[in-house]
């Protein structure tokens, strides 16, 4: 009896925290319009240079062509 008990009170605390946290999940929804959104680069390619009170920052594509040779092996001891 005791442990119909306990696997009913531990069934029961678990559904509770899915339902209020499911709860909480759709009530905190992400907002399109939110402020501070970053702004989102050219497709093309081309840098963007910002300038602020502290200097300048660059930015352009993160992926960038290279002669190096191709990682045949990843092997670490």
């Amino acid at each position: 009896m005791r442990t119909a008990i306990l696997k009913a009170g531990a069934t029961l605390l678990t559904v509770a925290a899915t339902a209020l946290s499911a709860l909480y999940v759709t009530s905190h929804l992400k907002n399109p319009a939110a402020p501070l959104q970053p702004t989102v680069l050219n497709a093309s390619g081309a840098t963007t240079t910002l300038s602020a009170p502290g200097g300048t920052l660059t930015l352009g594509p993160s992926v960038q062509p290279s002669t190096a040779h191709p990682v045949t092996s990843t092997y670490a001891s």
